[in-house]
């Protein structure tokens, strides 16, 4: 008795660790899909845990976002808009201009898509240069300036004539998630899409078995890059903002951010170098990335004491010129 014990509890050792083996094995010959490539002005890569190929999907989406909101295409709804014509905007429009004013009112206006103009002006955007700008001018173009001036009715935008809409401060975020979406009514829970540094993780890292890693860069005005920290995120949204890759110098040295501030129609300044936002989603991470960029470190800390929902990591300038970092509302530390 006690020798058959020993042969099958050896058996059932032998057995175990063929199981094992056959499951490492498995997970080492598991490899996710990896695609790249070119969109909105930027790169994209898509990590997921699936065999199936969805590039043709994937660029068939990025088409029609582009279509509906990019203000670089000349026959886009929002370019369409902006020339003051009739259009029947799509699903994709409305989402982002729902959350747009949902953000606009949370942030007393600090997030405003209506900067458009101003932007262009300041040659930011895509068209309007206005060469040797001045506060007269500045002012005019503010006259079109607040989202409040603007409604939805039937699937119509109704606007002033002067009013510029622009929802590249959101739009990379939302075309973010529209991936993730379509990933997750595939059954793909399991992937990572990210946009030009925007993010959107869902479940883990399938080939490795552990929770996705991404980089919170370091701000370097060279053009270099570096990552100051990395953390790790399930089921979240990263965007970050900042104005150590997107800003101009004039003649005399200073340097001009590519955030507009919504209140003067000027180049926001601001001791903040860049600011990462986790949130459920990436269009939301987007649009309050860009808000924070404007309104300064205390105002932000302000801000999230009453918005949980909101993670944030600031990385600023202190008084002596020094980098400084700060993790709101529980930002991992890694």
């Amino acid at each position: 008795m006690k020798s058959f014990r020993l042969e099958v509890s050896g058996f059932a050792t032998i057995v175990m660790l063929l199981l094992l083996s056959c499951k490492q094995d498995t997970r080492q010959q598991f490899k996710n899909t990896k695609l790249s490539g070119a969109v909105f002005g930027t790169s994209y890569s898509i990590i997921y845990d699936s065999d199936s190929d969805y590039t043709k999907q994937f660029d068939s989406l990025f088409q029609v976002v582009n279509q509906s909101l990019s203000t670089y295409i000349p026959s886009s709804d929002i370019s369409k808009l902006n020339r003051n014509g009739m259009v029947i905007v799509d699903e994709h429009f409305i989402t982002v201009f729902q959350a747009s004013r949902d953000i606009y009112n949370q942030t007393q206006g600090v997030f405003d898509p209506t900067i458009g103009a101003v932007v262009n002006a300041w040659d930011f955007g895509p068209e309007g240069k206005i060469n040797n700008i001045d506060s007269l001018k500045i002012d005019s173009l503010m006259l079109g300036v607040g989202l409040n001036k603007v409604r939805l009715e039937n699937n119509r935008v109704i606007k002033p004539a002067i009013t510029f809409l622009d929802f590249n401060a959101i739009a990379k975020g939302y075309g973010v998630d529209v991936i993730a979406n379509f990933l997750e009514e595939k059954g793909i829970h399991n992937y990572l899409v990210e946009i030009g540094g925007e993010i959107h993780a869902g479940g883990k890292n399938a080939e490795k078995q552990k929770p996705w890693k991404v980089g919170v860069e370091m701000p370097r005005f060279d053009g270099s890059q570096s990552i100051l920290k990395t953390i790790s995120i399930t089921d979240e949204a990263m965007a970050t903002s900042g104005t150590y890759r997107k800003f101009k110098v004039d003649e005399n040295g200073n340097r001009y951010s590519h955030i507009i501030d919504t209140k003067t129609g000027y180049p926001s300044k601001t001791n903040l170098l860049s600011i990462s936002v986790l949130a459920e989603n990436c269009m939301i991470a987007d649009a309050y990335a860009t808000a924070f960029k404007s309104m300064g470190v205390n105002a932000v800390k302000d801000f999230l004491k009453t918005h949980p929902e909101l993670k944030a990591f600031l990385i600023f300038e202190n008084e002596e010129g020094e980098l400084e970092t700060l993790a709101l509302n529980g930002f991992p530390e890694s």
